[in-house]
């Protein structure tokens, strides 16, 4: 079981940024992403990231970055250019094997979530 701790949320006004990081537990993970669930709203996948080949969301594309330290210890996500509409609780999910994709059903771990304001 990996352990997954989100930081970096906060409140910014449109057209601003922040980076969210998250710590893993374990390194061995095979896949790692980003999630996001805004109030009233289902969970959808926001970026994710294996061996340093990534996929986004259409809504962030150009505007959000995952990345992974070295060690594949730490989890990234730099959000800039934030909209109304990317306000939500933002998770942290790792899976261990299988394909990397941005269906949240398919990850086994998972963090707090750190929460992200924009107005």
């Amino acid at each position: 079981h990996v352990q997954l701790v989100e930081s970096g949320g906060g409140s910014v006004q449109a057209g601003g940024s922040l980076r969210l990081s998250c710590g893993a537990s374990k390194y061995s993970t095979h896949c790692m992403g980003w999630f996001r669930q805004a109030p009233g709203k289902g969970r959808e996948g926001v970026a994710v990231i294996t061996d340093g080949t990534t996929s986004y969301t259409d809504s962030v594309k150009g505007r959000f970055t995952i990345s992974q330290d070295n060690a594949k210890s730490n989890l990234y996500l730099q959000m800039n250019s934030l909209k109304p509409e990317d306000a939500a609780t933002y998770y942290c999910a790792a899976r261990r094997r299988g394909s990397c994709l941005l269906d949240w059903t398919l990850y086994e771990n998972w963090g707090q979530g750190t929460q992200v304001t924009v107005s």
